[in-house]
Parts: C-alpha cells; sequence; structure tokens
C-alpha cells in the first residue's frame, strides 16, 4: 500500500538532504515510540535514493561488538556491501565479530573511510592538481578529476548526489558502533553525507552522551513522530481494504490507538470489516490489538513446513543473514521428504509473501522487516527446537566467534568444555588488544561455568577487558556486582582498577591483591596488580614509585600486563626521579615507528617524552610523530597520550598550530571514547597555547573542565588545573590570578616529583607573580628550591626560565647588579636551548629591565630579538608587551608591516586545520592518506585545500609545497635548522 502522510517531516528531510548534497553534512533525528512508523517514514524518503548505508541495532545483540558497524560496512568491513544503487537495507554483510578494530576510533576511522569511497572521494589520490578548487567549483574543476569512478560505478555516488548513513533502532545498537558513529560524524565538515539516526527516545539512556549531543544540538535536525491525524488513518484503512472508516469512526479510532499505526494496522488486519462495528458503537469499547506475537505466529501458522523453517532459521541466525545460511540451518528443521520437495527460494517467495521476512533485487542478505518480528519468531521456538537450530547454525557459520555463539546458546546448562573453548578464544582477542570481543567472549564463558569459581574468574577478566575497551558505563555497579565475590588476589585487583580516583581505596585494595597473589606461581595477576600500583603513583606525580612497580610488571610478564603503556609509565617515572639523561642514555637502539613492535611503540612514546623534557625537542617531535603515525591500531588511551604528548613537544618548540591541530585531536579522542579524565594534561596544555595565543575565551574554557576534574582530590588533575589557570593569567598580566592558581602546589609539591627541571616548570611563574606583587621573600622561597635541581641536573632550558624569573626578582629587589648577572647567565643558556617562546620571554625581561635602567640602546637589541620571536610564534599577548617596551625606548617597530605583523602572510593566513592538512599534503601524501593521518574524511580535506589554495595564491599541489618551503622561517642567526617532519608522522 502507498505510504499515508508524514508531509511536514518528509519536506524536513528533504532539505536536509538538498543541503548535504551542497556539501553540508547533516545530522537527523527521527525519533517517536515504536510502531509509529519511523522507519516507515525512513524507507519512503530514501526509496529513490541510489546509494544508502543502512544498520539496525537488534535488542538481541546489544552486546555485540561492532555488530551494527558491521552492517553499515559489509561483511569485511571495507563498505563495498553497499554500493551503487543499493537502497535502505540492501548490501549489508555479517563481519567477523568486529575483531579488526580495536577499539570504536579505529572502527569510526573506517566508516569515514567507507563514506569517502561512496562519494567517489577516492579518485586521483596522486593527481598534482587535485583539489585545487572550492565545494562550489563547477565538476571541471581538480575535485571532480578524470579518474574519479563514474557515478554508477559499484561503491561510489553520483558527484551530486548525498550519501544517507541510517541507523535504526538506535536504543538497541551496541555502544563501540555508536562511538564509532559519533567519531566519524564528528569529522564530517565538506562531505555529501546525510546521516539519518532512529530512536524511540532521544534521552534513552542506552545511547552514547556523544551521540545524543551531536543529534540533539541545535544545528540538528530533528524529526520527532507522533500519531497519524484522523484523515490519515482512514486513508491507511482504505489502502488496507477496510472502506468505509468514516471520519466519526476514525476519529475514535485515532482516540483509542494515539494514531499509532502499527497498532491500527494491528487492529485492522485483525478485525478487519468487523472493526467498523465496534468503532459505530460508543458504548462498545474497540478491541485492542492481539499481542504482536500472535500476528506474527499466526502468519507463520499459515506458512508451509519449509517457509516457517527458513524463517525460524533466520531468527536464529539474526536480524538477517543470507539465504543459502538460513536454508542450511533449516535443514535441522525439515523431514528429508519436506527438504526434497521444496527449495530456498520458493520458500523466501512464500515467507516474503506473508510479510515475515524481506528482501530486494541486489541485495545478497534477507531480513525481517521490524525487530519485534524476529523476535516473535525467536521466542516462540521451544527449547528443544531452538537448540538444534542453534546447533545447524554453528555447523554453518564459517567464523570461530560465531559459531561459539550459537553453541553457547544451544547449551542447556553449564558446560565446562565449551566454557573453556570462549574463554580461550576471549583471552587470544585480549592478547591481540581486541578488548571488546575478549569480554564478550569471556561473558560468555561465565554464563557456561560449571561452578562458582569458574563463573567469578571469568567474569572478573571480562570486566577487566570491557573497561580496557572503554565499555563500562556505570563503573559503581560493577563495582558493587564484584564485591560479592569470593575474596581473592583477582577480585581485590579489579575492585582497585575500578576505585583510581579513591586513592586511599585503591592503594588498600591494591595491596591487599598483592597480599593475595603469588607472583611466581600468579606472574599474569601479580604484573596487572604491578602495573596498577605504577599507575596509582603516576597519579601522585611519585616518580621513583612509579618507575619501580612499572619495572615488576614488565619482568613479571613482559607480553600480558593488560595496560598500553606500562614501559612509557616506566620511563617516565624515572625521569621524574631526576634520571631523564641516564635513562635515554641506557635506552637500546629502536626501528622507525612504522616497524615498530606494540612494546617498542611504547619505547618511542617514552623516548620522545623524555627527549623532551631534556631540551632536545627536534628527537622529541620526530619520534612522537612518528608514534602518533603509527599508533592508528593501539587502543584509545594509548593515541591520547601519543597526540598529547606530540602536542606537548610541538608547544615547547614553537610549532602551535601544529600543537593545536593534536591537542584537539587527543581531546576528541577521549570525548568519543567517553574517557574525557585520561586527557586533563592535554586540557592544560590547550589552555596554554591559547592564552598565549591571545584566545583568552577558549582558554578559558579548557581551565574550567580541567578545574572540575581536581575538586576529586588527585595530584595530578590539580596540577594541570593550576597550570591551566597560571598560564592564563600570565598571558592575561594578571600576578594575583597566578598566585592564586600556583599557591595550592606549594602544598603538593613534597607528595610528588613536581619540581623536576624539565617536566612541569612552574616555580617560575610562581616567583615572578610574588615578585611583581613585591613579596621578594616568598619570590625566592618559590624560585630557589628549582634552581638548586636544575643546576644538580644541568638542564639548560630549566636554568634559562630559572635565570629570567631570578633577573626579574632581583631587579624587583633593586639590585642591579645581581639581575643583570641573572639575566647574562640565562642568554648563555639560550644559546643551548630549542624553545623559542622561553628565549622570548628573556628577552622581553632582560629587554625592559635594561630600558627601566636607561640603557636603552641594549635594551632595544634585547626587545627586537624577543619581538622577532614573538611575531614568528604569533603571540599577541606578549607581542603587544614587547612592542610597548619598545616604544618606551622611543624605538618604532623596525621592518616592514608583513615582518611586524602575525599571521598576515603566507602560511599565517591558514587556521591550524588548514595548515596541518597542507603540511601533509607538501610532504607527498595523498588526500586519502592526509584523512588518515588527521583522522577526518578526504572530503574534509578537499574542502579545506579549497580554501588553502587560494589564500596561498597557488593552483597546484607542486605550488603548494613550494609555497610552505618559501614561507618557513630561516634559522635564526647562529641556531641550525632543527628539523621539521610532518604533523603526525615522522619523516
Amino acid at each position: 500500500m502507498e505510504f499515508v502522510g508524514r508531509t511536514d517531516s518528509l519536506a524536513l528531510l528533504a532539505a536536509a538532504r538538498e543541503r548535504a548534497r551542497a556539501g553540508h553534512p547533516q545530522r537527523v533525528l527521527v525519533e517517536g515510540p515504536a510502531g509509529i512508523g519511523k522507519t516507515a517514514l525512513v524507507r519512503r524518503f530514501l526509496r529513490d535514493d541510489t546509494h544508502v548505508l543502512y544498520g539496525a541495532g537488534e535488542e538481541a545483540e546489544s552486546e555485540l561488538a561492532f555488530g551494527v558497524l558491521e552492517q553499515l560496512l559489509g561483511r569485511d568491513g571495507t563498505g563495498d556491501g553497499a554500493g551503487s544503487g543499493s537502497r535502505v537495507g540492501t548490501g549489508i554483510g555479517i563481519g567477523a565479530g568486529g575483531r579488526r578494530w580495536a577499539d570504536a576510533h579505529a572502527a569510526g576511522a573506517a566508516l569515514l573511510e567507507a563514506l569517502d569511497e561512496a562519494q567517489g572521494a577516492g579518485g586521483a589520490p596522486d593527481s598534482d592538481d587535485r583539489a585545487t578548487r572550492g565545494p562550489d567549483t563547477p565538476n571541471t574543476s581538480a575535485l571532480d578529476a578524470p579518474s574519479t569512478p563514474a557515478p554508477d560505478a559499484p561503491g561510489t555516488s553520483a558527484p551530486d548526489t548525498p550519501i544517507a548513513l541510517v541507523l535504526d533502532d538506535a536504543q538497541w545498537a551496541d555502544h563501540l558502533s555508536l562511538q564509532a558513529l559519533t567519531f566519524a560524524v564528528r569529522r564530517l565538515r565538506a562531505d555529501r553525507v546525510l546521516v539519518l539516526v532512529v530512536v524511540r527516545d532521544a534521552e534513552d539512556p542506552r545511547l552514547a552522551e556523544g551521540l545524543r549531543r551531536l543529534f540533539t544540538a541545535d544545528d540538528a535536525v530533528r524529526v520527532r513522530l507522533d500519531g497519524l491525524g484522523p484523515a490519515e488513518l482512514a486513508e491507511l484503512g482504505g489502502g488496507m481494504g477496510v472502506r468505509g472508516l468514516t471520519a466519526q469512526a476514525a476519529a475514535r479510532l485515532h482516540a483509542h490507538t494515539a494514531g499509532n499505526p502499527l497498532h491500527v494496522k494491528a487492529l485492522l488486519e485483525q478485525e478487519g470489516a468487523g472493526l467498523l462495528e465496534a468503532l459505530g458503537e460508543r458504548e462498545v469499547t474497540p478491541p485492542a490489538p492481539k499481542s504482536f506475537t500472535a500476528l506474527v505466529l499466526a502468519k507463520l501458522a499459515a506458512c508451509s513446513p519449509a517457509a516457517d523453517a527458513l524463517v525460524c532459521a533466520t531468527a536464529v541466525l539474526g536480524m538477517h543473514c543470507t539465504p543459502a545460511d538460513a536454508w542450511e540451518v533449516a535443514g535441522a528443521d525439515l523431514l528429508d521428504e519436506e527438504r526434497r520437495a521444496a527449495d530456498v527460494l520458493t520458500a523466501l517467495e512464500e515467507a516474503v509473501h506473508t510479510g515475515l521476512l524481506t528482501e530486494a533485487p541486489g541485495d545478497p542478505v534477507i531480513r525481517f522487516p521490524h525487530p519485534l518480528v524476529h523476535a516473535a519468531v525467536y521466542h516462540q521456538l521451544g527449547p528443544s527446537r531452538r537448540a538444534a537450530l542453534h546447533l545447524s547454525a554453528a555447523r554453518t557459520v564459517r567464523d570461530q566467534a560465531h559459531r561459539l555463539r550459537h553453541r553457547a546458546l544451544a547449551a542447556a546448562g553449564p558446560d565446562p568444555e565449551l566454557a573453556a573453548e570462549l574463554a580461550s578464544l576471549g583471552r587470544k582477542f585480549a592478547a591481540e588488544g581486541a578488548w571488546a570481543n575478549a569480554a564478550g567472549q569471556l561473558t560468555a564463558a561465565a554464563r557456561l561455568g560449571p561452578e562458582p569459581a569458574v563463573y567469578e574468574q571469568y567474569t572478573l577478566e571480562a570486566v577487566e577487558c570491557a573497561l580496557l575497551a572503554g565499555d563500562v558505563p556505570d563503573m559503581g555497579e560493577v563495582a558493587q556486582r564484584i564485591a560479592q565475590f569470593t575474596p581473592g588476589g583477582w577480585r581485590s585487583y579489579l575492585l582497585g582498577r575500578l576505585s583510581l580516583y579513591d586513592l586511599d581505596r585503591a592503594e588498600a585494595l591494591l595491596t591487599d591483591a598483592w597480599h593475595r597473589c603469588d607472583p611466581a606461581a600468579e606472574p599474569v595477576l601479580g604484573a596487572r596488580i604491578a602495573g596498577q600500583f605504577a599507575a596509582l603513583h603516576g597519579s601522585m606525580s611519585h616518580g621513583a614509585e612509579m618507575a619501580e612497580w612499572a619495572d615488576l610488571a614488565i619482568r613479571l610478564a613482559p607480553d600480558d600486563t593488560a595496560t598500553d603503556m606500562i614501559r612509557v609509565l616506566r620511563l617516565n617515572g624515572l625521569a621524574m626521579s631526576g634520571r631523564a639523561p641516564q635513562t635515554l642514555a641506557a635506552l637500546a637502539p629502536l626501528p622507525d615507528p612504522a616497524l615498530a613492535t606494540p612494546a617498542q611503540l611504547e619505547e618511542l612514546l617514552g623516548r620522545g617524552t623524555l627527549r623532551e623534557w631534556t631540551g632536545d625537542l627536534t628527537g622529541a617531535v620526530r619520534d612522537l610523530g612518528g608514534v602518533f603515525g603509527a599508533c592508528h591500531g593501539r587502543a584509545a588511551s594509548f593515541r591520547v597520550v601519543a597526540a598529547t604528548a606530540l602536542a606537548s613537544a610541538e608547544y615547547r618548540a614553537g610549532r602551535w598550530d601544529d600543537a593545536i591541530v593534536h591537542t584537539d585531536l587527543a581531546l576528541s579522542l577521549a570525548a568519543d571514547t567517553d574517557q574525557p579524565h585520561i586527557a586533563l594534561y592535554c586540557r592544560m596544555l590547550a589552555a596554554q597555547v591559547h592564552a598565549v595565543r591571545g584566545a583568552f575565551a577558549k582558554a578559558q574554557a579548557h581551565a574550567r573542565v580541567a578545574r572540575v576534574y581536581a575538586a576529586g582530590g588527585h595530584v595530578n588533575p590539580a596540577l594541570w588545573a593550576a597550570l591551566a589557570e597560571a598560564h592564563l593569567a600570565r598571558a592575561q598580566g594578571r600576578p594575583e590570578e597566578v598566585l592564586a592558581a600556583l599557591g595550592p602546589l606549594l602544598a603538593l609539591a613534597p607528595r610528588g616529583d613536581l619540581e623536576e627541571p624539565g617536566t612541569v616548570p612552574w616555580a617560575d611563574l610562581l616567583a615572578e607573580a610574588w615578585a611583581a606583587l613585591g613579596d621578594e621573600k616568598r619570590a625566592v622561597q618559590a624560585l630557589a628550591p628549582y634552581e638548586v635541581l636544575a643546576t644538580q641536573r644541568g638542564h639548560r632550558g630549566a636554568l634559562l626560565v630559572a635565570a629570567r624569573a631570578r633577573g626579574t626578582l632581583e631587579a624587583a629587589r633593586g639590585d642591579t647588579v645581581a639581575a643583570e648577572r641573572a639575566f647574562r647567565s640565562g642568554l648563555k643558556h639560550a644559546a643551548h636551548v630549542e624553545a623559542p617562546f622561553d628565549r622570548a620571554l628573556l628577552h622581553l625581561a632582560y629587554g625592559g629591565f635594561l630600558r627601566r635602567a636607561g640603557r636603552r640602546t641594549r635594551a632595544g637589541e634585547q626587545l627586537r630579538t624577543a619581538r622577532d620571536l614573538l611575531v614568528r610564534l604569533d603571540a599577541p599577548p606578549d607581542l603587544g608587551r614587547c612592542e610597548r617596551e619598545l616604544a618606551a625606548c622611543g624605538l618604532g617597530p623596525a621592518g616592514s608591516a608583513s615582518e611586524r605583523e602575525p599571521r598576515t602572510r603566507g602560511a599565517a593566513l591558514l587556521t591550524p586545520q588548514e595548515l596541518a592538512v597542507a603540511r601533509l599534503v607538501a610532504s607527498g601524501l595523498t588526500n586519502r592518506q592526509v584523512a588518515r593521518e588527521l583522522v577526518i574524511s578526504v572530503k574534509t580535506v578537499e574542502y579545506h585545500l579549497g580554501r588553502i589554495f587560494p589564500k596561498l595564491g597557488v593552483d597546484s599541489r607542486t605550488r603548494l609545497t613550494a609555497a610552505l618551503a618559501a614561507d618557513e622561517p630561516g634559522p635564526e642567526p647562529g641556531r641550525p635548522e632543527p628539523g621539521r617532519p610532518r604533523p603526525g608522522r615522522a619523516p
């Protein structure tokens, strides 16, 4: 029958499609109660679309990791299953349990690539003139290079056809698929993509919070479906063959059913013309719809044995499967003569005719028209028949994980052998870092465990894997459940791991776990407890203890510590306790990050961090850029740390645009995986770089988030919040606010290695703030311990900032001789320091001192040097101070206007994101490689290039490379040119 009503909703959807067609990706939320017609609306809207990626959640499979994403991407995870010409629900294969994706971020990146391919974004990746014009350029531009696949090629859409991505019944989608979708949607910028999320209630707690925010934001389109009106119900009844539904009867039917199409259709099918009589009698209550299951079972009962067996076999296999698989499984349900007398196509045609299954030309799979139909069929199966079908399915499916799942569902009770197989596969997934799939297998093993001890052990391991996958929404509930288990090492260890935000309780539980564990007999458990002790001490900035526990974990079980960064913890702990140079020297030679093993990649991350702390910023950026480029398969927490470490090194090296790109990426990754707490240092770093750039509102926003987490009393969150606020206050010239922010650190410092030179400098900020407010005594108290340690370590960078603070302090005291001596000492150290901002602040402070001492010529020399550095960095707050000092000297700015003003020419005209794209393109990467590097879509890369080319006045990639090379500032006098690997990857 024809679709009825919903004209306003269809108009909203059509408008969104046109905006998507113009290259403005759209987010559409379709919401309404069960049976209201959400899916029907979407199908009607997309009936003429040529390319649709479709996935639907299913209540019975809500725990199947990446199950929905596999529907979207197809059997092999490439998206080829939904090629050109497919409609809603077509081209969906059954994947392999999501094992190819380490976590939601990697899966989201795969979805981005599939959307790129669907848009035909992969053409001409090496064309020199690729993406020379903006998104509004005619089709003859380089954006539509001749090598782009033709509109009717498989896997691509016509040049102006938007791609529709539909997630139906999102409330039943697995959490990891929701996270992956959120990750991908966040990164759509100039894509012809229309994303429709269909859900019963936008506030459903089963929805990922990030997805909810995206699709309820002001710029999203929300289509709220209510019941059909009386006139539409009359039209619906006529289409179903029930004539004579008067306006009065239709109004009563509307009042009785609230216009819910599912209920109305059920009643009309159930009662037919007899419904009219009931509606006409005001004293008679119209019948309620019989259970949906009864309607389905009535249809099923009318089927032949072959069609019945096919439908039931399909229900056992899931919401969708291939006809061949369903027919093979159905063999267990048919007598030999029944099977010989029927064939799969005849049985399928009958099932489709009755409305129990659907199929479409070119679609390789069959599916149920609604999850309720599937549920009704599946749950009506008796235990014996259901078990037999699952065993048949276990013999049919090819994937080991799916085979075990069917065997588990067929089990009538505890099965030690099957439980052991499931646990073995789960542990294999865990060893590969496929934490989500490991959790699923171990959970199934726990259900089949023959005795409580086995159940508890498998459950504990499953929870640990879910934690590592970032898929434990309610840690409190999990902790309460585990607390009921028999006391033991694993129980105490996992409770301690769940309690890291309660330091005292976590330490007590981990201590109990250690006492219950015999490391010699249980090295894996011992290593995991030790690893958590390392993390615990790291959160308190206890470097020596962190290194000691991490080293023990590695020695106990080098390949099974259940942490992605145990070697990083060890190296950082050694550095925090004053042994950074020795630790660097002791590291064995490491390979290129692209060739590194997981353990070597951890050591490269640690080496890059130590190089930053010791002042080798060129080496740090090279190491960390390579690690970040090679860590796409690692857990999200590892990638967040890698991106943050790279941004930190880039900030100190003066590459602030790159630092902004990588802090944004790290924060986005943390948010997309519901782990914002792992990016608090990144918050501080983002606040710092925005503050020196003069973007005070952005810096304040990051500082506020860090302050919220500091309320928990942890050392590290308190440190990051204090530094974020202090750097903002310093940039704004507010010393009293610097003191308010950093004052608490004086109490925290004795509890950890917070004063180690090169790690987290703050004593210089505090001393300068005290000096500015006239309290030289406290300034000395803040600075002196840092000066002593910097001297003991021989750390040039720390000695430079200490000399600047000492010079400022002595000048405030009125001791010009001591101030001069301190500033000159700082200049000697500056000759060996790469950090341009630290050198700029030294020259600025020295120049100001000389100006106030009446030595204007020498002051001008220092201030001009400071100004040149600040212009290169684009640091408006400090540049303004420098210009005021120069004016007070009676010296006007030297050089041309283009040399004085920051960000007015060449690459300085680009946003940080545009600059990151431009540098990667200039390094020789294709658009697709750039997209993978920055975890954005190819269309977004093309969009950025469409803006970059006119800004730089170039029309080809070759000229872009030349323009960036010409615009790159040369080395400072007497200073060698540092290497510049491309953003996100080592050269």
